[in-house]
């Protein structure tokens, strides 16, 4: 690429001196980005402890919910939608 002229050794070494700041702060948010992509550093440090692994054979307990829980829930579920229809029925 051919420069003009009109443009100095100085110029051009101060506009390659700022091009230079800015890839390294580009650079440093990507190291930022892969570090919470990929939950590793990348030359950073971070507040973030590494992920344990689980032990080989460790199988997570199922969760269940007892007949009491599910009534419960979903009589409050249909005490919210009540109100709802309730709200909308005064609204017209």
């Amino acid at each position: 690429m051919r420069r003009p002229r009109s443009v100095s050794h100085d110029i051009l070494h101060a506009a390659l001196a700022g091009l230079e700041v800015q890839k390294q702060k580009i650079e440093h948010q990507i190291a930022q980005v892969h570090t919470i992509v990929h939950g590793i550093g990348v030359g950073l440090k971070t507040g973030a402890a590494p992920v344990a692994k689980r032990a080989e054979g460790y199988k997570p307990r199922k969760r269940t919910m007892s007949a009491e829980g599910r009534k419960r829930i979903a009589a409050a579920q249909k005490k919210r939608w009540a109100a709802v229809r309730k709200a909308a029925k005064k609204s017209k």
